[in-house]
């Protein structure tokens, strides 16, 4: 009666979970009831009750966790050693592993998940994305190209510092403010961006920011050269406020980064812009992505190298294994090209440009 008392609890937990992924199947019912409705409040509940904590509330969690699976781990193998195999230890076991799992998937997906499979930024923008040609990638590069450039030159002008975790995170808060102003579905307030306790971990592991659905908090590995973390920032940003797919959080941290009168964010975002629009077009014109790359300014380009060597530094057998990780996480969560998900975002530029003619 016990065991079955159990089973019956994971039947409810997978209905409701058969639930969601129903709802999830309809891309006009999540945008307009869950992402621009019930993710809202959700969304500000858990920016309010962690967002004013200097550290990072979800990185502890990831951490207890890891604890908590090597504890269960040793503990059943320890218990297997002492009694003895038995079919009803492993039924037991196989209980608890499916309830728990059934409980992440729910809770992944009501507090923000569900956001994969909504119509997303273009919709609202009212951009259609369509096949582009080498034209218009190179048009796109041309124009990112003197972005670049215009921006970079701006901050040497200027003779602009750079900034301290802190004021990226204002100047990301600024941004958005900005942004809102012409789209305010785009409005972040509050707002919980924090550097990531495991920056470290992420030099070797190749990863830059992530966002944390079951916090609500948005990390940034602020180990990387600062010329890149504004776009990092506003990246994340975007993740929560709801733009689950890569390329949507890359297009809206662009707006977000783009409408910022700080050229730091400017030169941040144009030049990760850029090399998305260049790794697009070597695939049908690598004579003009030559040609491109060698018409950046000497200080861009030593940027470019800082970046390369720290790379470099922190390149290992267990990134790529991690990358393939990540990428078939993208590919089960409505992100068919993997990690290359990111530079789809070089699309939506194009779109953008063509409707409203500008960058």
């Amino acid at each position: 009666m016990v065991a079955a008392k159990k089973w019956l609890g994971n039947i409810v937990l997978f209905i409701i979970a058969a639930v969601i992924h129903f709802i999830s199947s309809n891309p006009v019912l999540v945008e307009k009831y869950y992402s621009t409705g019930i993710y809202i409040p959700i969304s500000k509940t858990l920016k309010y009750l962690l967002g004013w904590l200097p550290f990072s509330v979800g990185d502890l969690i990831y951490v207890l966790l890891v604890c908590w699976l090597f504890f269960t781990l040793t503990h059943f193998f320890i218990s297997v050693k002492k009694i003895g195999f038995s079919s009803t230890c492993l039924l037991d076991s196989l209980n608890k592993i499916i309830s728990k799992l059934l409980i992440v998937y729910i809770y992944f997906n009501a507090a923000w998940g569900i956001n994969y499979n909504r119509l997303g930024i273009a919709s609202q923008l009212g951009i259609k994305q369509e096949k582009y040609s080498s034209s218009d990638l190179r048009l796109l590069d041309s124009l990112l190209l003197q972005k670049v450039n215009s921006t970079k030159s701006a901050l040497l002008q200027r003779n602009v510092q750079i900034g301290t975790t802190e004021t990226l995170i204002e100047g990301t808060k600024y941004a958005y403010q900005k942004i809102a102003k012409e789209y305010p579905f785009l409005a972040s307030h509050p707002t919980s961006i924090k550097s990531s306790l495991w920056g470290w971990l992420g030099n070797y592991l190749g990863f830059m920011g992530y966002y944390n659905p079951f916090t609500g908090e948005a990390q940034v590995n602020t180990n990387v050269p600062k010329f890149l973390q504004p776009y990092i920032f506003c990246h994340e940003t975007a993740h929560q406020l709801g733009y689950a797919k890569e390329d949507e959080a890359n297009f809206v941290g662009y707006l977000a980064a783009a409408a910022s009168t700080d050229s730091f964010f400017n030169y941040s975002v144009y030049l990760d812009l850029f090399l998305y629009a260049q790794r697009n077009l070597f695939e049908s014109d690598s004579m003009a992505v030559s040609a491109f790359s060698k018409q950046l300014l000497p200080q861009v380009k030593a940027d470019l190298k800082e970046w390369k060597i720290f790379n470099d530094r922190h390149r290992n057998p267990a990134e790529p294994i991690v990358r393939w990780l990540y990428g078939k996480y993208l590919i089960n969560n409505q992100q068919p090209s993997g990690e290359l998900s990111y530079d789809e975002v070089t699309g939506l530029l194009i779109a953008y440009n063509k409707k409203f003619g500008r960058l």
